[in-house]
């Protein structure tokens, strides 16, 4: 197997592995909603962590065996995934607009990825390395900041999403650079590369798993699935020596490809995942209650007697 058919395997697993993740994060947030940060007591949420994990591996020597350009784009493949397997394992389906967003979103990264020129072995010097993190912190803080003041969920879902991709984007460019020096650097000088994208990377799972709260998962995710490689793409051309093809052809063939995959995600956000009716679910559901009067507990049973189901769990 050539090393750049291996990259695609591997880049097709660790999507697999990121949207079992996503899907896992979002149902402790949508169980726990009380709980925003990391809830260390849940085995699910250590699943997730461990699928996010082998996840970033598999990403990790993708990128060892394959381009910049081309392992980014593929990461955009989490979405596509994330739809049916909600679908298949936890009772979710999407309706019509999530899967056009879905569609849109994924086409418009790929191809404007996809225009992307083959990227050269180049690294980052010591003070591009510095720079690069230092600026990066400041934007997810600014971000995080931002997201607190937001009143509406799906906003301050989005903008922590954002924080995240961003985040995992660059912790992408600082393993591509550390992929690089391996081979002709001694490892122990990367050591402060190793601590900046275990930071990131650290940040990145906290950042996405408080962006699922109130927002679902498709809003999220998508915002981390675009961000995250637009981001890594960016830097590949400014910092990497990566350049558009096709020339000036090329370049506006990528803006468009931009919009596409803008409009899919405002689609995705007017959308969010719901869970199928399901009997036993209803069942299982605990009944909350309140102190109202007989009219109103009629209205709220829908006069048969069933408790409705909570509304994290719609």
């Amino acid at each position: 197997m050539s090393a750049l058919a291996l990259s695609v395997l591997l880049s097709l697993v660790s999507a697999v592995a990121y949207a079992a993740a996503a899907i896992m994060q979002e149902r402790v947030a949508a169980s726990a909603p009380s709980s925003q940060y990391a809830p260390l007591r849940r085995g699910v949420w250590w699943g997730a962590i461990a699928l996010s994990g082998l996840g970033a591996a598999l990403h990790v020597a993708a990128l060892a065996y394959g381009p910049l350009s081309l392992v980014q784009p593929l990461g955009a493949l989490t979405i596509v995934f994330a739809l049916p397997m909600a679908s298949l394992l936890v009772g979710r389906r999407a309706g019509s607009t999530a899967w056009r967003g879905a569609i849109m979103a994924t086409v418009g990264l790929a191809g404007l990825l996809s225009l992307t020129g083959s990227a050269d072995s180049d690294t980052l010097a010591g003070g591009d390395r510095v720079l690069l993190a230092l600026v990066t912190t400041g934007g997810v803080v600014a971000l995080f900041l931002a997201a607190q003041r937001m009143h509406r969920p799906v906003v301050r879902s989005v903008m922590l999403a954002a924080a995240a991709g961003v985040a995992f984007g660059v912790a992408s460019v600082f393993t591509k650079t550390v992929a690089v020096d391996f081979t002709s650097h001694s490892p122990t000088a990367e050591w402060p590369s190793l601590l900046t994208i275990a930071g990131l990377a650290g940040a990145g799972v906290l950042l996405s798993q408080a962006s699922y709260r109130g927002a679902g998962l498709a809003a999220p995710l998508a915002t981390v699935t675009v961000v995250n490689p637009v981001l890594a793409a960016a830097i590949g051309l400014t910092l990497f020596g990566e350049h558009f093809r096709y020339g000036t052809t090329g370049t506006l063939l990528a803006l468009g490809c931009g919009v596409v995959a803008a409009g899919g995600l405002i689609l995705l956000t007017t959308e969010r995942l719901h869970t199928a009716p399901s009997r036993k679910v209803a069942e299982s559901a605990p009944a909350i209650p309140a102190q109202r009067g007989p009219s109103e507990d009629r209205t709220e049973t829908g006069g048969s007697g069933q408790t409705v189901t909570p509304p994290a769990l719609r």
